[in-house]
C-alpha cells in the first residue's frame, strides 16, 4: 500500500491552520505545480497530492476524520467514493473558484453629485460679511416619477437578458484553462428590473436640470479663495442615495486704497516734507471709519504706524488684524520763484545740520570715495 504524506505538511501549513490558510496554500501550490505551467517532472504528482490535501482538509467533516484517524484510507470510506485524480479538476477550475469574484450585489443607493460655484465679492463684503443670492442649474430628482424614472402607475419588470440576476457571465479558454467573468448587466445596470415605460417627463433619467436660486451667507473675513460648503446643495443621488454638496469658491476686488495680507491691511499715505519736519496730526481712513494719527517732528519716509485693531475681522475666532499706515513724504515739483527763494534760503541756513549723524557719516564716506 502506498503511504501518503501528512495533508497539512503538503501544504506546509499546522494542524491548526485556518480554513482561510488552507485556501491559500492550496491556491499558492496549485498554481505553482499545476502541469499546465509546470513542466517540471513529478509536477503532475505534486499537483495531485495537493489537491487530494485540499479536498480533505477543506471539508469540516472529512477534516475532522483525518484529524482522529489520520489516514486517507478513512477519507476515502467517509466520503463514500475514491478520490477521481487530476482529471477532475482543470486549471480553470481553479481559477473559476477563486478568482471570479463573489456575485455582484445589485446596485445600491448612488450619492448626487457634488457642485462648484464661484462668487465674487467686493472688498467690504468680504471683510464684513454678507448675504448673497446665487443661480445655478442642478440635477434635482424629476418632480412626475419621484426618481424612479418610470412613468407613473406603471411597474418594473424583470430584466430579460440577465433574467433578474443583475449579472451576465461570460467563459473564454486559454491556453491555462477557462476564465469566467462576471460582470454587472449592461442592459439593467445589475438591477435585475427594467422600467417597462419610461417617464414622460425625465425619459428614465429620474433627474433633470433645474434653476435653483440660494442665500449664502458668507462669514466676515474670508478671502480670495476662501471656500464655503452647503451640505446637500449638490445635485440629488439616485435609488434614494443622499445629495451631494455645493462648494463655492469666493473671489474678493480688490480695494482702490487698502492692500490685504491676511488679516493686516497697508495704507499708503503721503505727507509733506513740512509735515515730516515740523510733526502734524493727520487723519487717515480705516475700515470702521476715519481715525487720528499723531506723526513726529522728523519723520522719514518710508516709516510705517501700526494701528492695532483696524484689519480685518479673523474667521472663526474675535478680534481683528492690524493696519499698516506707510508713511511716503512727497517732494514738491512745481514751485514759483519765491518759493524756490525761501528754500534756498532755508537749505543755507542748515546746512548739513539737518542730516542725522548716520547720514553725516555715510556722506563723509561717499566723498571720501570721490576723491580716490
Amino acid at each position: 500500500m502506498t503511504t501518503k504524506r501528512d495533508y497539512y505538511g503538503v501544504l506546509g501549513l499546522g494542524r491548526n491552520a485556518s480554513s482561510e490558510d488552507i485556501k491559500k496554500a492550496f491556491r499558492r501550490l496549485a498554481l505553482q505545480y499545476h502541469p499546465d505551467r509546470n513542466q517540471e517532472a513529478g509536477a503532475e504528482a505534486r499537483f495531485k497530492e495537493i489537491n487530494e490535501a485540499y479536498e480533505v482538509l477543506s471539508d469540516p467533516e472529512r477534516r475532522q476524520t483525518y484529524d482522529r484517524f489520520g489516514t486517507a484510507d478513512l477519507r476515502q470510506a467517509a466520503a463514500g467514493r475514491p478520490f477521481d485524480g487530476f482529471d477532475s479538476v482543470g486549471f480553470g477550475d481553479i481559477f473559476d473558484a477563486f478568482f471570479s469574484g463573489n456575485p455582484r450585489t445589485r446596485p445600491g443607493p448612488i450619492r448626487g453629485g457634488d457642485l462648484h460655484y464661484r462668487l465674487r465679492l467686493t472688498f467690504g463684503e468680504a471683510v464684513f460679511g454678507c448675504e448673497k443670492e446665487v443661480e445655478l442649474a442642478r440635477l434635482d430628482l424629476c418632480p412626475r416619477c419621484h426618481g424612479s424614472g418610470g412613468e407613473p402607475g406603471t411597474a418594473p419588470t424583470v430584466c430579460p437578458q440577465c433574467r433578474g440576476s443583475g449579472e451576465v457571465r461570460r467563459t473564454q479558454r486559454s491556453l491555462f484553462g477557462q476564465f469566467v467573468n462576471v460582470a454587472a448587466c449592461d442592459r439593467c445596470g445589475g438591477a435585475g428590473q427594467v422600467l417597462s415605460q419610461l417617464c414622460t417627463h425625465c425619459k428614465g433619467a429620474a433627474r433633470v436640470e433645474q434653476q435653483r436660486r440660494l442665500n449664502v451667507k458668507v462669514p466676515a473675513g474670508v478671502d480670495s479663495d476662501s471656500q464655503i460648503r452647503l451640505t446637500g446643495e449638490g445635485e440629488a443621488g439616485l435609488r434614494g442615495g443622499p445629495p451631494g454638496d455645493l462648494y463655492i469658491r469666493l473671489e474678493v476686488e480688490p480695494h482702490p486704497l487698502f492692500q490685504r495680507e491676511g488679516d493686516d491691511i497697508h495704507l499708503t499715505f503721503p505727507i509733506t516734507m513740512v509735515q515730516a519736519t515740523l510733526g502734524d496730526e493727520l487723519e487717515v481712513p480705516t475700515l470702521n471709519g476715519a481715525a487720528k494719527l499723531k506723526l513726529e517732528q522728523g519723520t522719514q519716509t518710508g516709516t510705517v504706524v501700526r494701528l492695532r485693531g483696524k484689519g480685518v475681522a479673523h474667521l472663526q475666532r474675535g478680534g481683528q488684524g492690524d493696519l499698516y499706515v506707510h508713511l511716503k513724504i512727497a517732494t514738491p515739483t512745481a514751485l514759483n520763484n519765491q518759493q524756490k527763494k525761501l528754500l534756498q534760503e532755508l537749505a543755507k541756513s542748515l546746512g548739513e545740520g539737518s542730516l542725522s549723524s548716520d547720514d553725516r557719516k555715510l556722506l563723509g564716506k561717499i566723498r571720501s570715495a570721490l576723491k580716490k
